[in-house]
């Protein structure tokens, strides 16, 4: 059985934001990248001061799109 990273980011919503969780529970719809890492400093899976790096596939998986992926919302 593959494991997988403690943290998913699920594909977008039609919002235009993405679900994220942290080894199973939801902490939060993100619209970017830096609400990415602020759930990930809240959940204790990132320091406050350290470096995340959010393209580290053995802490983050990305579905439906990569890091750079963030669709507008409907107007």
């Amino acid at each position: 059985m593959t494991e997988h990273p403690p943290v998913i980011v699920h594909p977008p919503t039609p919002s235009g934001g993405r679900r994220v969780t942290v080894r199973g529970q939801i902490v939060g719809l993100a619209h970017g990248r830096g609400d990415v890492a602020e759930f990930l400093r809240r959940a204790g899976v990132a320091s406050p001061a350290g470096d995340i790096e959010l393209d580290d596939p053995r802490l983050v998986e990305w579905r439906g799109g990569s890091l750079d992926d963030w669709p507008m919302p409907p107007p």
